[in-house]
């Protein structure tokens, strides 16, 4: 049974650790309302341009003067994951409930005879990964929106990932990530980057009724060229917007757990204390009346 000095120094040890997790989740909870602002807003733009994108790639898929972001190489043997976690710690089941779905991506990929490669951008998904899948792994970015996340940020990951597409080392690129719900709950969400994945509406759209003729200048082929990298830079954006407004909001909840369950703990040490003082104070005293009757 521990003595009263070890029951003390843990209720103290309980406290210091109660205060800090409380801290922590009032941190968390005022940066998740900005986080959740700028994912919120960036949700529009980007859903607006990937469906404007996606109505224009559907009359040109398939003909030769494609883009080759929309194209592709024709063929997908080699798989590039881009996996986007957190750079801490202490938020829950965030970052592995994104590496439990890539190691799940990755091994069905290697099952088809498929070359899969990594692309971390945070350090815990690289740190948690590595045992398993090591060898697939190549060097990523960490770091990222530690002031916020900013669009140069996410176009220097896109410009990375182009130029890797572009020196052949990939034919399919997804990007994994949590997308922000509420604070209590975070969506995996995998979104294929490259080559550019065409609406099923807007491919498959047929109504019979006579279709609008646009004239475009310049062509089809070289808006998509331009906005094609610029859409990947955004849906990129938008990734880490709601990566780091899930982050906030698993932390923030966590926190909140381990102060509760930090009270409860409390709760039961000091019972337990009071418990083994009131024992001690009550042996004390039989030990005193019984030396004075010995008297």
């Amino acid at each position: 049974m521990p003595s009263l000095k070890d029951l003390r120094l843990r209720i103290v040890s309980v406290k210091s650790t109660r205060k800090i997790t409380s801290a922590m989740k009032m941190v968390a909870a005022s940066k998740l309302r900005r986080a959740q602002t700028a994912a919120e807003s960036a949700r529009p733009f980007a859903e607006r341009m990937e469906r404007m994108l996606g109505t224009l790639a559907a009359s040109v898929a398939g003909q030769a003067g494609a883009p080759r972001l929309l194209a592709g190489t024709g063929k997908d043997d080699v798989q590039l994951i881009v996996m986007v976690t957190a750079d801490r710690g202490l938020c829950g089941g965030f970052n592995s409930s994104i590496v439990r779905d890539v190691r799940r991506l990755a091994s069905q990929l290697l099952r088809e005879g498929k070359t899969v490669k990594i692309l971390p951008v945070g350090r815990k998904g690289r740190e948690q990964i590595k045992r398993d899948f090591g060898a697939n792994l190549i060097e990523g970015f960490e770091g990222l929106g530690r002031k916020g996340i900013t669009f140069p940020e996410a176009d220097a990951v896109a410009a990375r990932i182009a130029a890797m597409f572009e020196a052949g080392e990939f034919d399919v690129c997804t990007v994994v990530y949590n997308r922000f719900q509420s604070a209590i709950s975070q969506i995996v969400t995998r979104q294929q980057l490259i080559p550019f994945a065409v609406p099923e509406l807007a491919a498959a759209k047929d109504d019979g009724l006579p279709k609008a003729i646009y004239e475009f200048e310049p062509s089809e082929e070289g808006i998509l060229s331009t906005l094609l990298p610029r859409n990947m830079a955004v849906q990129l954006f938008r990734s880490l917007l709601e990566s780091q407004a899930s982050e906030q909001g698993a932390r923030m909840s966590a926190m909140d757990n381990a102060t509760r369950n930090a009270g409860d703990m409390l709760n039961g040490l000091t019972v337990k204390y009071n418990r083994s003082r009131q024992a001690q104070i009550t042996k004390e005293l039989i030990e005193i009346i019984s030396g004075a009757e010995a008297l």
